[in-house]
C-alpha cells in the first residue's frame, strides 16, 4: 500500500506541474524516475524495491505493450507505403550498427567479454519516442521524420528480443547447445506475436458486423481494451511475443476501424500513461547510490558515448541519400531514448544468472536512466526548430499557428497530444489540425476518420 500511495502522491505532483512541463524543459516521465529514487532504499526507504522483485518485470512489461499498443494505433499504412524505405533504412542499417558500436564501447571501454558486450548492444539498440513525444506528436513535424521514429521505434522492440535472447543463451554456462535450440523457438515466438496481433482485432471487427452483436456507445472503447487484454494473457500462455503482438494489434485496429480508433484514443492514452509512470517510478526506485556507484570510469564514458555517439552516427549513416532535411535528419539521430523495451531486457540479463550479467544491468539501466534525462528534457527546444510554439493549451501561451486552426487554450493539463477534448470540461488538447476536434459521443465517431492521429503529447 505504500507504494501505491507514493504513486498517487507522484501522480498528482506531476498533474500539477504538468502546465509548466508543457513550456520547459521539464517533463513528467522526469518527475517518475526522481520521484522513485527518491522513495527507495538509497534516500527516503518508503518502498524497497531490488532488481530480481516481480513489480519490476511486471510493471515495465505492461508498460511496453500498452504503450506499443496505443503507438500502433498512429501508423498509417498509406504513408507508411509512401515512405517505407526511411524506417526500413533505420532498422535494417541504422539500428544494427547501433548495436555493433554499442559493444564495441562495451568491450574497448568498459571492459566487458565480446558475448556480453554484444548483448549490452542488443538491450540498448531498440528506441522508445515515448520521451520525444513533442517531436512525435505535432503536425507541425514533417510526417516523414514522425513516421520515421514512431515506426521505428514500435517495430525495433521486437526485432531487438531475439537477439537478446540468444546472445543470455550464447553467455550462459550451457551456451551452444541452448543458442542452437533458441533460434527456432525465438522464430516461432515471433510469429506468434505477429498472427496473433493481426488475428485479434480481424476477429474483434468481424464480430462486430454481426447484426445481433456491438458495443453501445458508451461500451465502444472497451472493445478494443478487451482485444489488448486478451492479446496479452493469449500472448503469455503461449510464450508468443507480446511487445510484436501489441504494436500489430494497434495498426490493424487503425486500418480496420476508424470508430473504434477514435473512441478507444482517450482511454488508451490514459491508461498507457499511468502504466508508463508507474513503470518509471519502479524503475527509479532501482536507481540507487549503490548503483551508481558501482558504474567505473569507463561505463559513464560508454553512457555517454552510447547517447551522444553511437545513436546518432548509426542513424546518419543509414540516412545517406534520403530526401530528409539536413535538420530533420539531425533531429531523428538524436532522438534515439531508451525505454521500456530496454528495460525488460535487461531484467533479463539480469535474471538469467549469466556471468558479468551484474556489471552489464548496471550499465544499462545507468544509461536508460540518462537517455530518459536528456531526451525528455530537449524535445520542447528541438521542437521549436519546427516552428512548434504552443506544446500544450496553456492559458496565456503565443499561438503560431500558420494552417489557421482556431485558438483553443483552456487547458492546465498537458495530455498525449492526439487527446479528444470535451468541452462541457474546457480540457484542451494542442491547436494543430490533428487534434482540433472536440470530444463527440462515441455515435458520431465515424466522422472524425479522416482525422491524423497526432501522437502524444510531452511526457
Amino acid at each position: 500500500m505504500v507504494l501505491v500511495a507514493v504513486f498517487g502522491v507522484a501522480l498528482l505532483i506531476a498533474v500539477l506541474l504538468s502546465g509548466l512541463a508543457a513550456r520547459t524543459v521539464l517533463s513528467t516521465s522526469f518527475l517518475f524516475l526522481v520521484g522513485g529514487a527518491l522513495v527507495s532504499d538509497g534516500f527516503l526507504g518508503l518502498i524497497h524495491i531490488t532488481p530480481d522483485s516481480g513489480i519490476v518485470a511486471v510493471t515495465a512489461d505492461l508498460a511496453l505493450f500498452a504503450v506499443l499498443f496505443t503507438d500502433g494505433m498512429h501508423v498509417s499504412f498509406p504513408k507508411l507505403k509512401e515512405n517505407w524505405k526511411n524506417p526500413a533504412r533505420a532498422l535494417a542499417l541504422g539500428m544494427p550498427l547501433a548495436l555493433v558500436g554499442m559493444a564495441l564501447i562495451t568491450h574497448y571501454v568498459v571492459g566487458l567479454d565480446w558475448t556480453t558486450s554484444f548483448l549490452v548492444g542488443a538491450v540498448l539498440a531498440p528506441t522508445d519516442p515515448v520521451f520525444a513525444s513533442a517531436i512525435i506528436g505535432r503536425k507541425e513535424v514533417p510526417s516523414k521524420l514522425r513516421q520515421l521514429l514512431n515506426v521505428e521505434s514500435g517495430i525495433n522492440d521486437g526485432l531487438a528480443l531475439p537477439v537478446v535472447l540468444v546472445l543470455i543463451a550464447a553467455a550462459g554456462p550451457t551456451a551452444g547447445h541452448t543458442a542452437e535450440m533458441s533460434f527456432g523457438s525465438i522464430g516461432l515466438e515471433l510469429a506468434l506475436g505477429l498472427a496473433f496481433g493481426v488475428a485479434a482485432p480481424l476477429l474483434v471487427h468481424w464480430l462486430v458486423r454481426f447484426r445481433l452483436l456491438g458495443a453501445e456507445p458508451k461500451l465502444q472503447p472497451l472493445l478494443p481494451l478487451a482485444t489488448g487484454v486478451i492479446l496479452y494473457g493469449v500472448c503469455h500462455l503461449t510464450h508468443a511475443n507480446p511487445y510484436l503482438a501489441a504494436f500489430s494489434a494497434g495498426a490493424v485496429i487503425a486500418a480496420t476501424s476508424e470508430e473504434a480508433k477514435h473512441a478507444f484514443e482517450p482511454l488508451g492514452e490514459a491508461l498507457a500513461e499511468l502504466a508508463k509512470f508507474a513503470a518509471l517510478l519502479v524503475f527509479g526506485a532501482l536507481l540507487t547510490p549503490q548503483l551508481f556507484g558501482d558504474l567505473s570510469v569507463g561505463g559513464y564514458i560508454a553512457v555517454i558515448l552510447a547517447i551522444v555517439l553511437i545513436r546518432p552516427a548509426s542513424l546518419l549513416l543509414s540516412l545517406i541519400g534520403t530526401r530528409f532535411e539536413r535538420k530533420e535528419k539531425l533531429v531523428a539521430a538524436w532522438f534515439g531514448p531508451k525505454g521500456f523495451a530496454s528495460v525488460v531486457y535487461g531484467l533479463l540479463v539480469l535474471q538469467a544468472g549469466i556471468p558479468h550479467g551484474q556489471e552489464a544491468f548496471t550499465l544499462i539501466a545507468v544509461c536508460i536512466a540518462f537517455s530518459i534525462i536528456a531526451h525528455s528534457s530537449t524535445d520542447v527546444p528541438i521542437a521549436r526548430i519546427f516552428h512548434v510554439e504552443k506544446l500544450a493549451g496553456i492559458p496565456g501561451s503565443d499561438d503560431d499557428h500558420r494552417s489557421g486552426a482556431a485558438t483553443r487554450a483552456d487547458s492546465v493539463t498537458r495530455p498525449r497530444t492526439d487527446a479528444h477534448t470535451d468541452t462541457e470540461t474546457a480540457t484542451v488538447a494542442d491547436t494543430d489540425t490533428d487534434a482540433s476536434h472536440d470530444d463527440a459521443p462515441p455515435a458520431a465517431l465515424p466522422e472524425q476518420g479522416s482525422k491524423e492521429s497526432s501522437g502524444r503529447a510531452r511526457t
